[in-house]
């Protein structure tokens, strides 16, 4: 009875995960197709000439054209490669230094309020540091990706590892638990749907920071396709860039960092019924 009442739950969960599933991409599709009428209509009404505002025609068979050319993959392959750097360095770095505030309160306490300063900092505004201390090459890029968002991952572990309801470490220490088993046992799952929150907001600084270094420094890179395409007037080019941008930044977010911090809700029972 009590099996059969357990399955029918897990199918009802199943079938209203897909059909939120099914809603959420009519959603996409919807609003993809809504955006495209629109650019097309205010082409028609001729408000700038054709060449500063392309069709979404003409913009397709440019993001074609870069396909057939592998100007496009080599810009990803260079801009997947520094976001694979920067960010792994943003992520050891940032949880080390986080559960280094955590167990020195004094180096915590100084840390978290020069974090919370260095982020309303412009992650552009270091690409001329990064230029004259390292050079106009990818560890300038990389630098300034980090610096960019290593300071949201100190501080979400920093907060969620200090946060750790006392009960669970009471409980913990009550049944033999201590040091290391403690941390990654106790705090670290207690601490996680913070991690995720940080880490996703530190994606999205990343990415900001990489593009504009990109753009800046000339890099072979997408951000490199946006600045050649603005400097000789290829609107289409620009505009193909900004979507790749887009579909990276939707697919990044939704498919990955979206599922894991629901999984993570959903482990938790942090997600209310629908």
């Amino acid at each position: 009875m009590q099996e059969a009442k357990t399955t029918s739950i897990a199918e009802s969960n199943s079938r209203r995960e897909r059909r939120q599933t099914l809603v959420s991409l009519l959603d996409i599709i919807a609003g993809i197709v809504a955006f495209l009428l629109a650019w097309q209509i205010v082409y028609w009404m001729r408000i700038w000439p054709p060449f500063l505002f392309p069709s979404p025609a003409s913009t397709g068979a440019e993001l074609v054209t870069l396909v057939r050319t592998g100007v496009l993959q080599s810009a990803l392959y260079g801009t997947v490669l520094r976001m694979l750097a920067g960010f792994g360095l943003t992520l050891v770095l940032g949880f080390a230094v986080g559960v280094l505030m955590v167990y020195f309160k004094r180096f915590g306490r100084m840390m978290s309020s020069f974090c919370l300063g260095l982020q309303s900092f412009p992650s552009l505004a270091w690409a001329p540091f990064a230029i004259l201390i390292i050079g106009l090459n990818d560890a300038a890029i990389i630098f300034v990706v980090v610096i960019s968002s290593v300071f949201s991952v100190m501080m979400s572990t920093y907060s969620g590892l200090r946060n750790t309801p006392a009960i669970y470490i009471r409980a913990a220490k009550n049944m033999g638990t201590g040091g290391l088993g403690l941390f990654a046992g106790v705090m670290v799952p207690a601490a996680m749907p913070s991690l995720i929150t940080g880490v996703r907001q530190a994606w999205s600084f990343a990415w900001h920071a990489l593009i504009g270094s990109e753009m800046i420094m000339g890099a072979v890179g997408i951000g490199g396709i946006l600045y050649a395409g603005s400097e000789f007037l290829k609107t289409n080019e620009v505009i193909a860039s900004m979507i790749v941008l887009l579909v990276i930044g939707f697919h990044v977010d939704r498919l990955l960092f979206h599922r894991l911090e629901e999984r993570i809700r959903n482990t938790r029972g942090l997600n209310r019924p629908s």
